[in-house]
């Protein structure tokens, strides 16, 4: 991996930066770009350090997390387990073209940004939905190492405010940051000692570009950043589905 450190180093400053513009895009980020040369999952090892840490950052805005975690730990179980279950049977099915899906799931998310798509899901619901939108999350993570659908969608349809938003999506990438960091560990080439390392090493410009994202986010449109954001994870995706074809 230390033959692509400028743009592990670039990608995450880039992804940190868009992450305090917009409250997500980190893992989203990361492992898309070092898709191009890297598999997910190698991606997603070296996402762990600076995911957690910048999620805690996140969550860390003066509010007690509890209400919002009695609110969300259906969901926030079903992440887990179903990240653990799929990493788990994962060797045995040998899932081919992660690449693929992994672009797959990018144009997914950017369409539906792009789209506007606006979901409701009444208070009623909740208790049978959340725990099912959290599997599937947990699913797809454990595939891609992106764990951003449908956990996003969903936290945006129960009708939280822009501050408790953010706090759900903090404590939803925590937990799914956590239960990949578990998936992983269970092979010991993804996590060793030096990936490990690079990880720590890439929490520096990850900092560097949330902190810069937080200063622009006073100055600049969050609605125009964040469109050209879904236009650029779009040709990403495009182009990590292609190539998973060849």
């Amino acid at each position: 991996m230390t033959e692509h450190l400028p743009l592990i180093l670039a990608t995450f400053l880039l992804a940190g930066m868009i992450k305090g513009v917009v409250g997500l895009g980190l893992p989203t980020i990361a492992v898309g770009l070092l898709g191009l040369v890297m598999a997910p999952l190698q991606a997603a090892a070296l996402l762990i350090i600076p995911s957690m840490v910048t999620n805690i950052w996140q969550l860390c805005d003066g509010r007690s997390p509890l209400p919002m975690l009695r609110r969300l730990w259906p969901m926030l179980l079903g992440i887990l387990l179903g990240t653990l279950v799929v990493a788990a049977l994962l060797p045995r099915l040998d899932l081919p073209g992660a690449t693929r899906w992994l672009g797959v799931a990018l144009v997914v998310y950017a369409g539906l940004g792009l789209a506007k798509v606006q979901f409701r899901v009444a208070a009623r619901q909740e208790p049978w939905l959340a725990p099912l939108i959290g599997a599937i999350t947990g699913a797809i993570t454990a595939v891609t190492g992106v764990f951003a659908l449908p956990a996003v969608p969903y936290l945006q349809a129960i009708g939280l405010e822009k501050d408790h938003l953010i706090q759900a999506l903090g404590l939803s990438f925590s937990v799914s940051t956590l239960a990949l960091a578990v998936a992983i560990g269970h092979s010991g080439e993804l996590l060793q000692p030096a990936v490990l390392g690079l990880s720590a090493l890439t929490l520096l410009p990850a900092l560097l570009g949330m902190a810069v994202g937080q200063w622009l986010r006073k100055r600049i449109s969050a609605e125009r950043f964040k469109r050209w954001f879904f236009i650029g994870l779009l040709l990403l995706g495009a182009n990590l589905a292609l190539r998973g074809l060849n």
